[in-house]
């Protein structure tokens, strides 16, 4: 017991040292740390004003349909008829605002289509996926299957391919 006493010099300064460090930790967080954070949750309450302040990016389907009703004609009854239109082409605020002179670029089928269908074993064993080298042969998909409803009546070509999987 008479050594602890001894001792309490290093004890002392190990709880300094400890104060310290949490003194310093304190007034770093009151710095760093926005006044508004933890209103909403883990979250900065401000950030929901920053992303209200920054433009549209997305039209949405219906603006899509308003100007476009045969594509929303020629998706009816297609899998893809529950694809929002942006996913394809991208955002498209500017084009709805300003249609004729905002023309949004056309996507290549050669990669877009492959963004959900390239062959996958991490996708759904239900879930279309292709073999580019054993379906396509080259060609686009486009070649063989209609844009905006693919799982229509394809083009004969398609006859000729194999290897698609559901």
């Amino acid at each position: 017991m008479n050594r602890l006493i001894a001792d309490k010099q290093h004890l002392v300064r190990m709880a300094m040292l400890f104060a310290l460090g949490i003194v310093g930790f304190l007034i770093a967080r009151a710095i760093l740390v926005p006044a508004d954070f933890g209103v909403y949750g883990h979250y900065r309450a401000g950030a929901l004003a920053d992303n209200q302040a920054r433009p549209l990016g997305f039209a949405g389907q219906k603006a899509c349909a308003d100007c476009h009703s045969d594509v929303v004609d020629a998706r009816v009854g297609s899998k893809h008829a529950a694809v929002s239109c942006e996913a394809c082409h991208g955002p498209l605020a500017r084009h709805a605002a300003d249609p004729e002179n905002v023309k949004p670029t056309k996507p290549d089928p050669n990669t877009i289509c492959l963004q959900c269908h390239l062959e996958n074993i991490a996708k759904p064993q239900a879930f279309p996926q292709i073999n580019v080298t054993v379906h396509a042969k080259g060609q686009a998909c486009s070649a063989c299957h209609p844009h905006h409803h693919p799982d229509a009546a394809a083009k004969p070509a398609a006859a000729a391919t194999s290897e698609v999987k559901p």
